[in-house]
């Protein structure tokens, strides 16, 4: 950018160093950039950091932001959630204004689609938010499938990991998806941070009546692309499973959970459902919950059940947008 500014290249890590170390708020900030500088990238660029315009606060410290954004498809609503766990904070973050993939069981599905954001929508989460400098971990699980707005998303792990950037391991970083397969691919080749993979069902059948992606991208053949690359080392796999209630929380569906992952380096996290309006089933109980984490567990696939956070501040993904 700065040379395309006939600025000199050290004038871009300048900048660089300003808005991802130093975090300013405005370009007249950047105090050992030339006032004429300041100027000639003012004319056609701003920082486009934008404030939150709604915070929740949970009774349990979680935090959730609503942004307002535009997309090529008209103003919108996203979320972002930051999680504070001990000495770590996570900030849960969203990719796309609404989705296309229609889960039966997400908000955000349940909204249709109304763009992809632009990196700069993506990083202004991590920037404008209270806890920015005290962020230690993200997870692209927000609203939207971070595979199909993929180009954006590569790019904000690119500032994210970059030394110029944030500097921060792919080990603090999390993408999670349905298994968009051509662009799951593309990103196990060029990406060393973590993966999360919404599974929820192993039978094929039963999967597609919730999640149409099964139709088109079996989870079988999302697992079977998974074990050509190798999770034994500092990337993670993991498995996301919301329990319902008398749908897919059995013996039966745990043991055809354990050969679909049989010989995986993976884990296995079992969230409880946050409730929706007009939706058939309810989340399982503690006890089911905790003989299926058992069950995995006795037969080699790790397995835990994931605290449930925010849920009187609408923090599952889409709830507050969708009520905005």
């Amino acid at each position: 950018m700065a040379q395309s500014l006939g600025l000199k290249p050290f004038v871009g890590k300048q900048m660089a160093e300003w808005m991802y170390v130093k975090r300013v708020k405005s370009i007249d900030a950047m105090t050992n950039i030339s006032k004429e500088a300041k100027a000639k990238i003012s004319e056609k660029y701003d920082l486009g950091i934008t404030a939150p315009v709604h915070v929740a606060m949970s009774g349990d410290g979680t935090k959730k932001y609503l942004f307002g954004v535009e997309t090529p498809l008209g103003s919108s609503k996203i979320e972002a959630v930051m999680i504070p766990d001990d000495d770590r904070k996570t900030l849960c973050v969203s990719s796309q204004a609404g989705c296309k993939m229609s889960c039966r069981f997400c908000m955000t599905g349940r909204q249709g689609f109304h763009g992809n954001l632009q990196v700069s929508d993506i990083l202004n989460q991590f920037i404008a938010i209270d806890e920015a400098e005290g962020l230690t971990n993200a997870v692209f699980m927000g609203m939207g499938e971070p595979f199909d707005n993929y180009s954006q998303v590569a790019k904000a792990l690119e500032v994210l990991t970059a030394p110029w950037g944030f500097a921060w391991s792919p080990k603090r970083i999390t993408v999670s998806t349905i298994g968009v397969i051509p662009v799951l691919k593309q990103y196990l080749d060029e990406q060393k941070c973590h993966l999360a993979v919404s599974l929820h069902n192993p039978y094929d059948a039963e999967r597609a009546e919730l999640m149409p992606v099964q139709k088109a991208y079996p989870i079988s053949e999302v697992v079977d692309l998974i074990r050509h690359y190798d999770f034994s080392g500092q990337r993670r796999v993991s498995f996301e499973y919301t329990m319902f209630s008398g749908w897919n929380d059995d013996k039966k569906h745990a043991d055809a959970l354990i050969r679909l992952l049989k010989g995986l380096e993976c884990r296995v996290n079992l969230i409880r459902f946050h409730k929706i309006p007009d939706f058939p089933y309810d989340t399982s109980s503690d006890t089911v919950m905790a003989a299926f984490r058992d069950r995995l567990n006795h037969n080699g696939i790790t397995c835990t059940i994931r605290a449930s956070r925010g849920e009187d501040i609408y923090a599952a993904c889409g709830l507050l947008a969708g009520k905005e």
